[in-house]
């Protein structure tokens, strides 16, 4: 089972527009961060999480030009409005895209998008496929499983993985942990975590909650994403305890 973190960085990625490095250093590298995203690979098959704005220039990065299945977590811009380049990802399987979402997430994205699943024909066939995500699913030898996680007003949608007696958690965009999470997420090897800022957010986890939340679940190493300006890498791998790192776009784990 392994693991790319295609991108940690939040909505506005780091840097924001200006260039606004806010306290992160601009010289050190893994401060660049792209809108959040994951590739999960088990035994030959990929899946693509999320697909934000910034989806052409990671699958670059990643030099993969093909995944076998698509899950968005949740229809927020920069989780999805990405979309579009699926249509090169179509090209190279042959058919369209398997997108594995919530339907409340796939009635979103039909509405918005809907051309990429109808197609426009005759000259444009359908890029994407929606599919209703099931209770659990494999994904090579892994088998995984959800649940829902508060995110302000919406749900965004936990995912655990589970393989040769190891497991890893990625779980974006939420702001408390559940009970339903925490049954979940317990004694996970990997928990690869939402950590906006230090200070808390209305829609999104924080530092000293997360920490917190590691050690009561009893999580064998922890991994922050969907970090903003805010988190400067050396600062963040300094405090941290040998169990904690920040991403960084490119970080590869797994077993």
């Amino acid at each position: 089972m392994k693991f790319r973190i295609l991108g940690c960085g939040t909505s506005s990625g780091v840097p924001r527009i200006g260039p606004d490095w806010g306290a992160c250093d601009p010289g050190e590298t893994r401060n660049r961060r792209l809108r959040a995203s994951m590739l999960a690979e088990s035994h030959g098959e990929t899946l693509l999480i999320d697909c934000g704005p910034d989806l052409r220039e990671q699958m670059i990065a990643a030099r993969r030009d093909r995944v076998d299945r698509v899950i968005v977590t949740h229809d927020h811009a920069d989780h999805c409005h990405g979309i579009d380049d699926l249509r090169q990802v179509a090209h190279a399987l042959g058919h369209p895209v398997p997108l594995m979402a919530r339907q409340e997430t796939i009635d979103g994205l039909t509405t918005r998008f809907g051309y990429a699943f109808s197609g426009t024909p005759p000259v444009y066939p359908a890029v994407l496929e929606a599919i209703v995500v099931p209770e659990q699913f494999a994904l090579g030898e892994a088998t995984l499983r959800f649940v829902d996680q508060p995110h302000g007003g919406i749900t965004s949608l936990g995912i655990r993985f589970d393989e040769d007696g190891r497991s890893a958690v990625y779980a974006i965009d939420f702001h408390d942990l559940t009970e339903e999470m925490a049954t979940l997420y317990q004694g996970t090897d990997i928990w690869i975590c939402d950590c906006l800022r230090r200070r808390p957010h209305p829609t999104h986890a924080h530092l000293d909650a997360v920490i917190g939340w590691a050690r009561e679940l009893s999580v064998g190493s922890l991994v922050l994403t969907h970090l903003d300006n805010s988190m400067d890498y050396a600062t963040l791998c300094a405090e941290f305890p040998d169990w904690a790192v920040p991403a960084h776009d490119g970080l590869e784990i797994g077993w």
